[in-house]
């Protein structure tokens, strides 16, 4: 995953803030385990109390609440935790796109972009493996470059399928069936 959950415009530090705006540590709990509640229940407090305490406080605060929802979070996926990243990294043409769907509540744009990229790709791989069949009474070294070509044509077809197949963050087991 490009680093967008540890960044300041990802989808952590936006709960955390929400749940800093309305007052509601239930707005962030859903992106820690549930072994992490207790630890970002008490930087939320910590938090809550310094934001009576003025603007210097009020901004130490948010970071630090900031850091342990994002640390946290990270830990739950296994992840280290390497600091908030600054807003606007870029997470490449896909991140964005599902977030405007999920915000929209449409998949319509994410299964675009991703049957093209898979078309592209296809297109691109077969054609390099065409373009590689050796001709009639051609050496060796010509059919070994199309049979580099040809299994890499299946083993990345067969790594799509795998990943079209995975389950998703933080889910358990395959995502669909094989067949």
């Amino acid at each position: 995953m490009p680093p967008h959950c540890d960044s300041m415009d990802g989808p952590v530090v936006k709960a955390a803030l929400a749940a800093v705006s309305a007052q509601d540590v239930d707005l962030v709990l859903p992106y820690v385990k549930a072994e992490s509640e207790a630890e970002l229940r008490a930087a939320f407090e910590v938090a809550m109390r310094a934001w009576q305490q003025g603007e210097a406080a009020c901004e130490v605060a948010e970071r630090y609440l900031f850091d342990t929802a994002v640390r946290l979070h990270r830990a739950g996926e296994g992840a280290p935790f390497t600091g908030v990243k600054p807003a606007g990294l870029d997470v490449g043409p896909v991140i964005p796109v599902a977030e405007r769907g999920i915000d929209s509540g449409s998949s319509e744009a994410l299964e675009a972009v991703l049957v093209e990229d898979v078309r592209h790709q296809l297109h691109h791989r077969f054609q390099e493996m065409q373009h590689a069949k050796p001709p009639p009474g051609a050496g060796v070294p010509a059919h070994r470059a199309y049979v580099e070509a040809m299994l890499g044509l299946q083993v990345w077809a067969h790594g799509v399928h795998l990943a079209a197949m995975a389950a998703g963050h933080g889910e358990g087991g395959e995502a669909g069936h094989a067949h």
